[in-house]
């Protein structure tokens, strides 16, 4: 399972280090690399609208979950305590028949009540 460490910073630097959280208070803003390896910055505004973030003294976590919808990567998960948390991978949901597609919405939110936070 992947983790990030995390920095609290004055500025977001231009260069990002892999599997490190810069968080900056100043600006209200976490930056880091994606999750899944390809280098793309995820820059995620902290505000009522956007993400939070809660930090126990020790580890970071945001919500609600990244979603890079307009990477090519197209990666989505949570991070929780500084863990990497895939969401399950997207499938269509109105493909076949009304009974496997509530099937799926089952399945699907079932994964989010079974997070430890």
């Amino acid at each position: 399972m992947m983790r990030y460490q995390h920095k609290f910073v004055s500025l977001i630097p231009e260069d990002l280090e892999e599997s490190v959280l810069y968080v900056s208070t100043e600006y209200a803003t976490v930056s880091h690399l994606c999750a899944c390896g390809c280098k793309e910055e995820v820059v995620t505004p902290l505000s009522k609208e956007d993400w939070y973030l809660i930090f126990d003294g020790v580890s970071i976590t945001l919500k609600p979950s990244i979603g890079n919808w307009d990477f090519d990567c197209r990666s989505h998960y949570w991070i929780i305590n500084n863990k990497v948390v895939w969401c399950p991978p997207e499938e269509p949901l109105f493909k076949n028949s009304k009974k496997s597609n509530t099937r799926k919405w089952w399945d699907f939110f079932s994964f989010f009540t079974s997070l430890k936070v």
